[in-house]
């Protein structure tokens, strides 16, 4: 058996290909990775010398690279690969364009060409907008806010007409706000643990009280698993750790736990353009598969506390490049 996962090297990715190679000893993973400024080869260098891992450096939207990487056949696509933070988006929204939606293109042309047998779509819950009330259902109108949503929510349309057209076999997970060891220093959690770690304020978007729901990188990571293997073609699943939290309370949370203040170490700036005051998923669709979150969030904090507290090595040489 054999899967190719794209953008291996980041965040999401790596913790997927980590969990699916211990967990399916039959498995082959080829991973196809741009090593853009947030993919680090750091993430899976416990892989190297592993005969069942190959790394490959191409481009999503370069046809060859894909092609390639599909060399001898493979059983599913998923696609971490994508340009995910909201604030690059809103200054560079063209490169977002090109990878997350024209790349899932060029993915999703390779599966029908090959006829793989499984596509997955990695997307988020940023697609649905903000939610003012309730919580979003995977059949739901997209209303995307912000150039990275919108070009998510585009990337998830084209999977869904590829399924009407094509009949492609296709998924989609949609998650919330995804934490860990291994996250890039310019998403709130690992840009304000670092902040913290060095003595330094962190940056509060307004006043704080914008609302998302968090799940631990690996429970993420095995509901990819979960759909990839049990979810039904065609179908959308949203992925969330029931753990909303208002920006303001985990700025708290993470202040205390790093032994700060409040009064000290928070500055408010300028809220974000077009920031979603509220996001919230219903998860009954994965439930029904029998995925739950196994990892509480405080216990997910502490874990990733710990863990940029004991690598620094990590994180030092990207501080400098990641701005709020």
């Amino acid at each position: 058996m054999r899967w190719l996962v794209t953008g291996g090297l980041g965040f999401i990715g790596s913790h997927f290909i980590r969990l699916a190679l211990r967990e399916r000893p039959q498995l082959e993973i080829v991973n196809l990775d741009a090593m853009t400024y947030a993919a680090n080869p750091e993430n899976l260098r416990d892989l190297e010398g592993e005969r069942r891992y190959r790394f490959l450096k191409g481009d999503i939207c370069d046809a060859g690279a894909v092609r390639e990487a599909l060399d001898g056949g493979a059983d599913a696509i998923l696609n971490f690969a994508a340009e995910t933070h909201v604030d690059r988006s809103i200054r560079d929204p063209g490169t977002f364009l090109r990878t997350d939606t024209l790349g899932t293109h060029v993915l999703l042309a390779a599966q029908r060409e090959l006829k793989i047998p499984r596509y997955l779509q990695v997307s988020t819950d940023e697609v649905y907008g903000d939610v003012a009330s309730g919580e979003s259902l995977e059949g739901d109108p997209l209303r995307p806010r912000s150039p990275y949503a919108a070009s998510k929510a585009g990337a998830d349309l084209l999977v869904l007409a590829y399924r009407e057209t094509y009949g492609a076999p296709v998924l989609i997970t949609r998650g919330s706000n995804t934490y860990g060891p291994n996250q890039y220093p310019e998403k709130i959690v690992p840009l304000f643990v670092t902040n913290l770690i060095d003595d330094r304020a962190v940056p509060v978007y307004g006043d704080g009280l914008q609302i998302r729901d968090w799940i631990y990188v690996e429970d993420h990571a095995r509901a990819i698993l979960q759909v990839l293997e049990h979810g039904e073609l065609g179908g959308i699943y949203n992925v969330a750790g029931g753990t909303p939290q208002t920006n303001l309370e985990l700025t708290r949370l993470l202040i205390e736990s790093c032994s700060r203040s409040m009064e000290s170490h928070v500055a408010h700036v300028t809220d974000r353009l077009g920031h979603d005051r509220r996001y919230a998923l219903n998860c009954t669709r994965i439930h029904e598969l029998g995925w739950r979150p196994l990892v509480p969030f405080d216990e997910g904090m502490t874990r990733t506390i710990a863990w940029y507290r004991e690598n620094e090595a990590w994180w030092r040489p990207l501080k400098s490049y990641a701005k709020p």
